[in-house]
C-alpha cells in the first residue's frame, strides 16, 4: 500500500476545469481536495509517501484508446508491436487503457480466437487491457458463441463489410449478427466500406499499371464508405441494434451518421488522428523520401484510408468532433514496418500491409487541436478517455478524476513542447522502423503518467513494466440513449 498526493494542477474533466489536489491510496483515487485542505490533515505533503507537483499543468484521467490490433496477423505478416512494446509507447504518451481486437477468421471458433489473444496479452501488458471480439465468419456457431461474450466482460464485437474471404459479412450475416447484438445488449461496431466493389476498382487500377500507394486510396472511394455507412445505419435500425462505425474518414460518412443521430438512432463513430491530420495528396502520393521513392506512401496506407485535402475531408472531421456527430478519436494502430513488411506491397498497392502506428501520440495529436482551436480542452479530455469509457462500459472506474475511480492520472504541461519523430530529442518508442508523425511539432507534453498508483513514466524516463496492465472485464455501454 502506498499513497501518492498531486498537488497544485488543474484537474480537467468532460465538462469544466477546476484547481484541485488528488489523492491516490494504492491503486485508487480517494479523494479530490480544494488546494490547501486540512480536511484529511494540516499537512497531507508530510502524510503521504509520495508528492507530484503539478503547479501550472493540467490533471486529467488517462487516455483510452478504444481501437489498437497488436499482434494481428495482416497481409502474410503481423503488425510490428507486441503487447509489451505496444502498450510501453501508450503510456509513453499518456494512454493508461486499451481495448484491443481479439480476432476470429472465417472458418475458426471464436472461442479460439478469444483464448488466443488472451494468451498474446496476458502478463505482457504495461497498462489495463481489454477486447472487442471481430466476428470473422457469422454462422451457427460464431452467432450461438456470441452469448457468451458479456460473461468474458466483452460488450462490443466487430464486423468487416470490408475485406472479401478474410473478415468479411454480407448483408444476411450482419443483419443475423446484429439480431442476437440487439438481444444480448452487446455494441455492434462497424468497418464501413463496400469490399466486393473496392476488390473491383483496385483490380482494374491495378491491371491499369496504377500500382503506388497513391491508388490505394483511389481505390477505397468515399463513395464506397459513404454507402456501407448509410447500410449499415439501415441494418441497425432495422434490428434495433446500436451501431459504432470505426475509422470515419469521409465527410459523406459523418453526414450519414449526423442524419441518423439527428433521427434519435444509437449510431456512433470514431475518427482517428490520421484523418484530422493526413492526406491523400501529402502523405499517400509523397514521393520525397530516397530510399524509397513513389512508394514512400505506403508508410500511411490504412483503411478507411487517406482523403483529400482539397475536398475538406479533415475539416469535416473536426467539426463532427465539435458537433458531436464524431463522439471518439481512437488510433486504429496496427503498425507495420516499411522493411520486409510495408514493402511487400511495392509494385502492387494491394498487398501493402493496412495500418498505421500511433498509440504514442493520440492525446499529443488531440492536444494540439486545443491549441490550434479545433476542440476545448473539456473535449480533449471528454474524446480521449471519458467517452470512451463510457462507450464501452469502463466509466466510473476508467475515464474520470474522482474518489472511487482507478487512479489513472496525467500530468500534461501545456507550457511544454514534444517532437514526434525518430531522431534526436525525439518522441517514438514503437516498434517499427519509421514515423508516420514524423516532424509533428506539440505545444504540450505528457510529463507523468499514474496507472492504478504506479508511476509509469515521470521525467522524462519510463518506470513501468509489463505484467503491470490487468485485463478489463468491460460492462455494457453506458452512452446508449
Amino acid at each position: 500500500m502506498s499513497t501518492l498526493l498531486i498537488t497544485g494542477g488543474t484537474v480537467v474533466s468532460s465538462t469544466g476545469r477546476t484547481a484541485a489536489d488528488v489523492l491516490v491510496d494504492d491503486e485508487l483515487i480517494v479523494a479530490v481536495l480544494a488546494p490547501g485542505s486540512t480536511l484529511l490533515g494540516s499537512d497531507l505533503t508530510a502524510s503521504v509517501d509520495r508528492v507530484v507537483d503539478a503547479t501550472g499543468k493540467y490533471v486529467i484521467p488517462g487516455g483510452i484508446d478504444a481501437h489498437t490490433h497488436m499482434q494481428l496477423p495482416f497481409g502474410g505478416t503481423e503488425a510490428s508491436d507486441t503487447f509489451e512494446t505496444g502498450t510501453i509507447a501508450a503510456a509513453w504518451g499518456g494512454t493508461t487503457s486499451i481495448i484491443d481486437f481479439a480476432v476470429q477468421t472465417t472458418g475458426q471458433r471464436i472461442e479460439t480466437g478469444l483464448a488466443a489473444w488472451h494468451e498474446k496479452a496476458a502478463g505482457n501488458c504495461a497498462v489495463d487491457y481489454g477486447f472487442h471480439q471481430i466476428v470473422g465468419g457469422v454462422d451457427e456457431h460464431s452467432l450461438k458463441a456470441m452469448e457468451t461474450l458479456v460473461d468474458e466482460g466483452i460488450t462490443s464485437y466487430k464486423l468487416f463489410m470490408a475485406y472479401p474471404g478474410v473478415f468479411y459479412s454480407d448483408d444476411a450475416q450482419i443483419l443475423k449478427a446484429m439480431q442476437k447484438a440487439a438481444e444480448l445488449g452487446l455494441l455492434t461496431m462497424m468497418h464501413a466500406e463496400n469490399g466486393p466493389a473496392i476488390d473491383v476498382l483496385a483490380e482494374q487500377l491495378y491491371n491499369s499499371g496504377k500500382t503506388t500507394p497513391y491508388f490505394h486510396g483511389i481505390a477505397r472511394a468515399w463513395q464506397m464508405e459513404e454507402e456501407a455507412t448509410h447500410r449499415a445505419i439501415m441494418l441497425a435500425d432495422l434490428t434495433e441494434s446500436p451501431l459504432y462505425v470505426v475509422h470515419v474518414s469521409a465527410k459523406q460518412a459523418v453526414a450519414q451518421l449526423a442524419a441518423a443521430r439527428d433521427r434519435g438512432k444509437n449510431v456512433f463513430g470514431e475518427t482517428c488522428p490520421q484523418y484530422l491530420y493526413l492526406s491523400l495528396e501529402e502523405q499517400l502520393g509523397a514521393q520525397g523520401d530516397k530510399t524509397w521513392g513513389d512508394f514512400e506512401g505506403a508508410k500511411w496506407v490504412c483503411s478507411t484510408p487517406l482523403r483529400s485535402r482539397e475536398d475538406g475531408h479533415q475539416d469535416a472531421m473536426w467539426q463532427g468532433l465539435r458537433t458531436n456527430d464524431l463522439q471518439m478519436v481512437s488510433t486504429d494502430h496496427c503498425p507495420f514496418c516499411m522493411k520486409d513488411q510495408k514493402e511487400l506491397g511495392k509494385g502492387d498497392f494491394r498487398a501493402i500491409p493496412n495500418g498505421i502506428g500511433s498509440i504514442e501520440h493520440r492525446l499529443d495529436l488531440m492536444y494540439q487541436g486545443v491549441v490550434t482551436g479545433e476542440i476545448t480542452l473539456e473535449r480533449w479530455v471528454e474524446l480521449t478517455s471519458t467517452t470512451p469509457a463510457r462507450m464501452f462500459g469502463l466509466y466510473g472506474t476508467k475515464g474520470v478524476i474522482a474518489p472511487g475511480a482507478d487512479a489513472d492520472i496525467v500530468v500534461y504541461d501545456p507550457h511544454g513542447h514534444t517532437s514526434i519523430g525518430m531522431g534526436e530529442g525525439r518522441t517514438h518508442h514503437m516498434n517499427m522502423d519509421h514515423s508516420a508523425w514524423e516532424g509533428y511539432e506539440i505545444d504540450g507534453h505528457v510529463d507523468v503518467v499514474v496507472s492504478r498508483g504506479s508511476v509509469l513514466v515521470e521525467n522524462g524516463e519510463f518506470h513501468g513494466r509489463a505484467g503491470h496492465g490487468q485485463y478489463l472485464r468491460r460492462g455494457l455501454s453506458q452512452y446508449l440513449v
